[in-house]
């Protein structure tokens, strides 16, 4: 369960090439120290634990009935679904008197979809999701035979 990044060495100049530009517009840029907007990825830990896999992704003003998570194969994704808000209808006036109109708008949600390969030894028939304080956790077992066991030495 990896995943592709971009790598970028440090310059002393701290300048960018042409080529590195277009690359970032091409990929999005993946670092909040250049002051951009990036690509909407929800930031996630994976952990492996001698029974479990344990994935944790960060996903701040979603709420449970917004994400759906599928496992197909061997492949996991996990998507957010989301209605525009840019599309106007009869109800926009009265939703603006009701909860104001926006001066200011910095904090987004947005659909987005991530898939990841299940490592071999994991049991996609055992996964366990839960959603608290905008983190959702999954839990996935290990199948039995992948797990360690300690064999004992007859005497």
């Amino acid at each position: 369960m990896k995943a592709v990044s971009m790598y970028r060495p440090l310059n002393l100049s701290n300048a960018l090439s042409d080529f590195d530009r277009y690359m970032e517009s091409f990929f999005g840029d993946t670092t909040p120290l250049m002051g951009r907007n990036f690509t909407h990825l929800p930031a996630m830990d994976i952990r492996e634990k001698d029974d479990c896999y344990i994935l944790e992704m960060d996903l701040p003003g979603y709420n449970e009935k917004d994400i759906q998570i599928n496992v197909d194969g061997g492949t996991l994704t996990i998507e957010s679904k989301l209605e525009e808000e840019n599309t106007r209808d009869a109800n926009d006036e009265k939703k603006a008197k009701k909860e104001g109109i926006f001066l200011l708008r910095e904090r987004q949600i947005v659909s987005f979809s991530r898939s990841f390969k299940l490592p071999e030894n994991a049991d996609p028939t055992s996964i366990s999701a839960s959603f608290k304080d905008g983190v959702l956790s999954l839990n996935m077992k290990k199948k039995a035979q992948a797990q360690k066991r300690l064999i004992q030495i007859n005497k």
